[in-house]
């Protein structure tokens, strides 16, 4: 063993530079920092969204469109696809149930019954349960004997 032979102690080294450890260092005076401005001082902090003073783009874009907060959100089921599913399950009574089953809706969903034409018709007399009906389906329903349950809103 001799003198070229001499290495650290395993961990006795860090690889990293230690910055703002004097001009001996080689990383001292204004440690990486540049010369002036917010970015040199300490406790900077840049804000979400800041642009350099540049007018930021959420505030460039423009506002627009209105959620109301009471909003009542239905989940939309035409008369079409309930006929479907009344087939299919051989069924005379539609109700929150029979569409989790069929999987057109989830248990938490209010669902509203819409009466369009161009997305199927119905053809049997049906007992539909839901918490809202367009006029069109109330009429269609009635119309061919069926009867309609609004039921309570969650």
């Amino acid at each position: 063993m001799d003198l070229s032979n001499l290495k650290p102690a395993a961990g006795a080294t860090k690889s990293r530079k230690r910055i703002g450890r004097g001009p001996g260092s080689g990383l001292g005076g204004t440690s990486t920092r540049g010369h002036k401005g917010a970015k040199s001082r300490s406790g900077y902090s840049k804000k979400i969204g800041f642009e350099g003073g540049q007018m930021p783009l959420q505030r460039r874009l423009p506002k627009y469109g209105f959620k109301n907060i009471n909003r009542i959100e239905y989940k939309a089921i035409n008369l079409g696809d309930i006929q479907a599913v009344a087939t299919e399950k051989n069924v005379d009574a539609v109700d929150l149930n029979v569409l989790v089953a069929a999987g057109m809706a989830s248990p938490k969903d209010l669902i509203k019954v819409l009466g369009d034409v161009r997305k199927g018709q119905l053809t049997s007399k049906l007992t539909v349960s839901a918490h809202a009906f367009s006029n069109s389906a109330k009429e269609a329903i009635e119309a061919l004997g069926g009867t309609i349950v609004i039921l309570e809103k969650k």
